[in-house]
Order: C-alpha cells, then structure tokens, then sequence
C-alpha cells in the first residue's frame, strides 16, 4: 500500500471513486487494524495503541481510543496529546483529520472527510470529493455530532451533541443544532 499515492488520488479537493482498487485495499487493511484494536479491547481488555500508532499519521502523548473505533485509511489522522475518543467514533479520513490536544469526544462522533458529487450521474458512478476536518486545541464534541469535510472548529469550542456541523465554527464558543450555529461564547476562567 502505497499512503502517499492514496493522499495524491484523495486529498485537494480531487475527484476520486472510492472502488479505485488501490484506495479499496487501502481501507481494507485500515478496517482489518481496526477490528483487531477493538477485538483486543472487548475481549481481552488490552488497549494496545501501536495498532493506532502504527495506522495514524501522529499520535500525541497520552491519547486515547475506546472501542468500536473506525476510520477509512488511518494515515490521514492526525491526533494530539491528551486527545480522547470515547466508543463508537468513526473517522472516514479520505482528507486529513487534524485534531488538537485535548479533545475530548463523546460517543458515536462520525468525521466525515467525503461526499459524493451532487450531480446524479457523478453519483451513480460513486463519484467523490474529499477535504479536510480541523478541530482545534481544547475542542469538545457532544454524544451523535457529525463533522463534516472543509470544517474547523475552532480552540476550546464545545459542539453540542447531535449537532451537525457543515461550516467553520469560531474558538471560545458553543455551537448546536442542525446546521450548527453558534449559541453563545464559552465560559472562560477567570
């Protein structure tokens, strides 16, 4: 597998087909790491994060993964230290998936760097664009939120859970709802 050529095929906005053979077996061999890191945990209660560190672009001190973790390729994923996903997180990383330190994430976040074309014979030939998701330092996303392609949260926002954020949310702030839109500013320390 060859990560550098699939970011080529995948990221800056080009159009790819995700049955591409290369980019298929690719995210077989992401899922297969997958499941043995969740099978190690469930049954065995080993977290054994060099499975991620091995499938991650970059790993921070201290972060950490619950099971039923999920992602397309893993080399697009970068996380910082004190990162925290918590069960059933789901990053589809056809474009990097750049995540600060200490973030936290709730249950069943999904990250979701593509989308197929609008137009229907695009789709139908499962035509795709992929682009990029950034979370800043100090972010929190609540319990069932979606982050889509071309997003950045900005540092210490809170996404409120199911929210679905479709556009950059600012830093210091709290966002809800469906498209996310910002409710208020955090509450900062004094």
């Amino acid at each position: 597998m060859d990560a550098e050529k699939i970011k080529r095929l995948t990221t800056n906005e080009k159009i790819f087909t995700a049955s591409n053979p290369e980019i298929a077996a690719a995210s077989r061999h992401a899922f297969e790491q997958c499941c043995v890191f969740n099978q190690l945990v469930l049954t065995k209660n080993n977290y054994d994060f060099s499975i991620l560190e091995q499938l991650f672009n970059d790993v921070g001190v201290d972060a950490y993964i619950e099971p039923n973790f999920m992602c397309t390729f893993g080399f697009n994923i970068s996380v910082g230290d004190s990162f925290f996903a918590n069960h059933d997180v789901t990053m589809l990383d056809f474009a990097p998936i750049t995540i600060g330190s200490n973030v936290n994430i709730a249950p069943k976040v999904g990250f979701y760097t593509a989308n197929y074309l609008e137009e229907p014979l695009a789709r139908k030939a499962k035509k795709m664009v992929a682009k990029p998701i950034t979370l800043e330092d100090g972010v929190w996303v609540g319990g069932s939120a979606i982050i889509l392609g071309g997003v950045t949260v900005g540092a210490n926002s809170i996404i409120g859970a199911g929210s679905v954020v479709t556009h950059d949310i600012p830093a210091n702030v709290v966002a809800v709802g469906n498209p996310a839109k910002v409710l208020r500013p955090i509450k900062l320390d004094d």
